[in-house]
């Protein structure tokens, strides 16, 4: 068959369309809503080149509109966990021998769906099923899960490319194969473009692989299959299942060709996944691959020398997008006394101007928390704030599930650095401001890097170069992404890779080369051109 040295097309990042009254996209996406709204869809679970329906359905409804019901999705057990290992093993030889560019090509038509006829779909099932904005759908579910299939894709290439020198006589190579065994993806409610990567760019690679969403996911997960079986995806590379999440591990993390876990979600249950998984080593093939994206306790300081109105909308974007419920968001705020007025003036007068609601109305900025649980948990933290006596609610503080899960965007004005929401992740729109003695600068930069077991993102906002360098130094191991004068969230695939280390996990750099490299298994092969025929080397002759 023909051969060819092939080039990935150039990627770049997916232009964020506006949805301003009037143009194709809102009208598109608007439309979508209203189907969405107006049927009841059963989802099933997507193994090998079956759709399953199991008949325990469970019912997913907008986290805005909880009594609504948009449609159910069939829930398995162990047996379709090992259904789905069986089926990604079955596929696994067929798909690991596939030509790259073919693999690459599926996830390019992947791409290129979701930026045409499945664009407003995904991003209305990701509003709907996550309470999200449009803004914050088109910027996850839409541009980030493209740039992440087309970047990867371009990563793809160039790990091949990436070969060791040759000495005269021998050609030396180097084969990446995918790994021995399947790859387990776990994936996030909040980010719809997470929950497509993780399964994907193992794929990609040539694993094949079992994905376990959460259950607040599967409304988009859905679309997410949808797509790449039209792309082309041969049955079992990616098998969806949506079962408990000790139900799956009790298969999973036993099974000897188990050969890595890609995951996004919380520490706890990450640190818990690493030990089961370090308990059963004997039963292993080979050394499973860890990647993890975990929690985060992310902070802004600023310096005496910042702009308060820079700094405000830092925080009111970093802390209140999509309700804070980034593992990036600003939870934690360090303000100069000289700035604190200024800052707090223009982050009232933000946050009185804030509309929340459904999402819908494409007029609301806020919308709801993702589930009761959550709910509970974040009034639970305002709660204890409220009631200590170091702390001041000076925003905020409201919650009400009656219809929805909202609580309102809270800001907390506390004396205490160490208090309890200074330092525990609360994963919901609650920032706590501590403000600081401007000549106190650097022990503050110290209070912070203590402060925390996380060190996902961070932030400083200054206009003095000086102590943007002190900051960066006295916080380098504070946050594996680090922003200057804005905010710490919102990382661009193939412009700031996103990871953190300490208790945010492995650091693997989504959105890079460095994550997909983790889904290989080098190979150095040498070969002689003109083999030696006598042992006996030069040094073995006396005089």
């Amino acid at each position: 068959m023909p051969k060819g040295v092939y080039q990935i097309p150039i990627p770049e990042n997916e232009p964020i369309l506006s949805y301003t009254s009037g143009t194709h996209e809102k009208i598109a996406v608007k439309k979508e809503l209203e189907t969405a709204r107006n049927q009841v869809i059963d989802i099933p679970m997507y193994i090998g080149s079956e759709e399953i329906f199991t008949g325990n359905k469970l019912p997913l409804s907008p986290p805005h509109d909880h009594k609504h019901v948009l449609g159910h999705f069939h829930e398995g057990d162990a047996s379709h966990v090992e259904q789905a290992i069986n089926a990604a093993l079955g596929a696994k030889e067929a798909w690991a021998s596939l030509s790259w560019e073919h693999r690459a090509s599926i996830f390019l038509k992947a791409a290129d769906l979701v930026a045409g006829p499945y664009r407003a779909k995904i991003n209305a099932a990701t509003m709907l099923g996550q309470s999200k904005s449009i803004f914050q759908a088109e910027i996850d579910s839409a541009c980030e899960f493209i740039d992440f299939l087309r970047f990867n894709a371009s990563f793809m290439q160039q790990i091949y490319e990436d070969q060791p020198e040759s000495a005269s006589g021998i050609w030396n190579r180097m084969e990446y194969r995918p790994l021995e065994g399947f790859v387990f993806a776990i994936t996030p409610f909040n980010f719809t473009a997470i929950a497509g990567n993780l399964p994907a760019s193992a794929a990609m690679m040539g694993n094949s692989v079992v994905w376990k969403p959460a259950y607040t996911q599967i409304y988009s997960a859905n679309v997410i299959m949808q797509v790449l079986k039209e792309a082309g995806l041969p049955d079992g590379v990616i098998n969806l299942v949506y079962v408990d999440g000790p139900v799956a591990g009790d298969v999973v993390f036993k099974h000897p060709e188990f050969a890595g876990l890609h995951f996004t979600g919380s520490t706890g249950v990450f640190k818990r996944l690493w030990k089961t998984i370090g308990e059963n080593i004997d039963l292993y093939k080979s050394y499973p691959r860890i990647v993890g994206e975990t929690g985060g306790k992310d902070f802004i300081v600023a310096h005496k020398s910042a702009n308060a109105k820079e700094v405000a909308t830092g925080i009111t974007r970093g802390a209140f997008e999509y309700q804070g419920q980034k593992c990036s968001a600003a939870s934690r705020v360090y303000i100069p006394a000289n700035l604190w007025d200024e800052v707090q003036a223009y982050l009232l007068e933000d946050i009185k101007s804030i509309k929340m609601g459904g999402t819908e109305d494409f007029s609301n900025f806020f919308n709801a928390v993702i589930d009761e649980r959550s709910f509970d948990k974040i009034s639970g933290y305002i709660d204890k704030a409220g009631s200590n006596t170091m702390n001041e609610i000076v925003a905020g503080g409201g919650y009400d599930k009656s219809k929805g899960y909202f609580v309102e965007p809270t800001v907390i004005l506390t004396k205490d650095p160490m208090s309890l929401t200074m330092c525990e992740e609360i994963f919901g729109p609650v920032v706590t401001i501590y403000v600081y003695q401007p000549e106190r600068f650097e022990e503050t930069l110290e209070l912070i890097d203590s402060t925390s077991s996380y060190a996902l993102t961070g932030s400083i906002f200054s206009k003095d170069r000086y102590a943007i360098e002190l900051a960066m130094k006295k916080l380098e191991h504070a946050a594996g992404n680090f922003y200057i004068n804005d905010k710490p969230t919102g990382a661009v695939v193939g412009q700031q890779p996103f990871g953190g280390a300490r208790g945010s996990g492995t650091n693997d750099k989504a959105g890079s080369m460095l994550n997909l490299l983790r889904w290989v298994s080098p190979r150095t092969v040498k070969e002689t051109f003109v083999s030696p025929v006598n042992y006996r080397y030069p040094f073995l002759s006396e005089e």
